[in-house]
C-alpha cells in the first residue's frame, strides 16, 4: 500500500460522508469507544523508512509492526524508551502512537508522546500535512505531532512518524519487596524523592517488584541501600507487565486509573496493581463509583476494557469539561470536518 492509496481512500470517503475505521494490526480494537465504519487497513503501508543511531531517531511507516522496529534498534543496543506494548507482535507503530499507551518504563522514561518528534498525517479531507521533524530542537509552529498521540485516529490517518530512541541501559536488574498496597504507595513516593535509577515498579498481592537500570555502579550502590530480594526472572515479569499477559490484566472488566503517586487506596474492591511509582492503578469489575472516587482524589478513570454491553452505557474516558469539550471539537472540525475518522472512538459526541 502506497500513500497514494491513503489518500484515496480518504477523499473518497470524505466526499461520500462515509465514516471511516482506521485499523493496523487490529491489536488495539479492545481500547477506546465502539468501533463503527468502513475499516481502512493501513496494516500494507509500512517499512523503516530512516534511521540513525547517531543522531537517535527512527521514521516508520504507520503499518510498521513494533517488533520489526524494536528488532532494529536491537541491534544498535537502543530502544523506544517508552517501552509501547507489541500485543503478541500485531501492534505497529501508528496504532502505539495514535493510542498513546506507554509500559512499565514511562515512569523513568516518559510517556509515547514525549518521543514523538515528528509525524506525516493524512487529515479527514485527504490533505498529506507534514508536521516536526527529526531533532528535539525543531520549535517552529505548533507542535500538533505530540497531540496525535493518544487522539485514536480521531484527527488523521497517521502514515508515517518520527520518533526519538535512546540507548539500552548498561545494567539492569528487579528486586522485590513484601508489603501491602499502602506500605508499597508510602515507599514508592519515599524513593521517588530520591537518587535512584529506578525505571519500573509494580505491585500485586502483598509483592512490590522494583527495575533499577542505569549504570552498573548506580544500580549495584541502589540495590545496596534498598534491600529487598534479587529476582530470578525479573525480564520475564517485566514482559509480561509490558505485554500485558500478567495475570493482573485478565478479565472481561479492566479499569486504569490515573491519580497522583500520593494519593490513598480508593476504597474499592478488586484492586489489581500498581505502577508508575504509585500514579497509575488497575481495578477489575464493573465499578459504580470509580470515576467519582478517582475525580476525588485529583485523576481520573478509563474504562480500559469491557464487554460490548458496557461499553454501550459507559464512556470509556472521563467526561471532559465544557472548555475541554469545546476545544476538542474545534480540533476535530478543524482536522476531520466531515466526521468520517474513527467516529465515537474517543467520545461518543465526535
Amino acid at each position: 500500500m502506497q500513500l497514494d492509496d491513503i489518500v484515496a481512500a480518504v477523499r473518497a470517503a470524505h466526499d461520500r460522508h462515509t465514516p471511516l475505521r482506521v485499523r493496523g494490526g487490529g491489536s488495539k480494537d479492545f481500547y477506546g469507544g465502539l468501533l463503527a465504519g468502513e475499516v481502512l487497513d493501513v496494516s500494507a503501508h509500512r517499512g523503516i523508512v530512516a534511521y540513525e543511531p547517531t543522531e537517535l531517531y527512527l521514521t516508520a511507516r504507520c503499518g510498521t509492526p513494533l517488533a520489526e522496529i524494536e528488532a532494529a534498534l536491537a541491534e544498535k543496543k537502543q530502544m523506544l524508551a517508552c517501552e509501547p506494548p507489541q500485543f503478541g507482535g500485531q501492534a505497529t507503530v501508528g496504532g502505539c502512537v495514535a493510542a498513546g499507551l506507554s509500559g512499565p518504563r514511562r515512569q523513568q522514561a516518559g510517556a509515547v508522546r514525549d518521543f514523538v518528534l515528528g509525524a506525516k498525517l493524512v487529515d479527514g479531507s485527504g490533505q498529506v500535512l507534514n508536521f516536526g521533524g527529526q531533532v528535539m530542537k525543531n520549535v517552529a509552529g505548533y507542535d500538533v505531532s505530540r497531540l496525535l498521540a493518544g487522539s485514536l485516529g480521531t484527527l488523521g490517518v497517521l502514515a508515517e512518524v518520527t520518533l526519538k530512541v535512546l540507548p539500552q541501559p548498561v545494567a539492569e536488574t528487579t528486586l522485590v519487596f513484601e508489603c501491602d498496597a499502602a506500605e508499597a504507595i508510602r515507599r514508592l513516593n519515599a524513593w521517588g524523592g530520591q537518587p535512584l535509577p529506578i525505571s519500573a515498579s509494580f505491585w500485586l498481592d502483598g509483592q512490590l517488584w522494583l527495575r533499577l537500570s542505569g549504570a552498573q555502579a548506580a544500580v549495584d550502590a541502589a540495590c545496596r541501600k534498598l534491600g529487598g530480594t534479587s529476582a530470578v526472572h525479573g525480564q520475564k515479569h517485566w514482559i509480561s507487565v509490558r505485554e500485558q499477559t500478567h495475570a493482573a490484566y485478565a478479565g472481561k472488566v479492566l479499569w486504569r486509573v490515573a491519580v497522583p503517586s500520593t494519593a490513598a487506596d480508593l476504597g474499592l474492591d478488586d484492586l489489581r496493581a500498581i505502577e508508575w511509582g504509585g500514579s497509575l492503578r488497575w481495578y477489575g469489575g464493573e465499578q459504580a463509583e470509580i470515576r467519582e472516587r478517582a475525580t476525588r482524589s485529583g485523576g481520573h478513570a478509563t474504562l480500559y476494557r469491557a464487554p460490548e454491553s458496557l461499553r454501550c452505557r459507559e464512556d470509556a474516558f472521563a467526561p471532559l469539561s465544557p472548555a475541554l469539550l469545546a476545544l476538542h471539537r474545534r480540533l476535530k472540525k478543524a482536522f476531520d470536518p466531515r466526521g468520517i475518522l474513527n467516529p465515537g472512538r474517543l467520545y461518543a459526541e465526535f
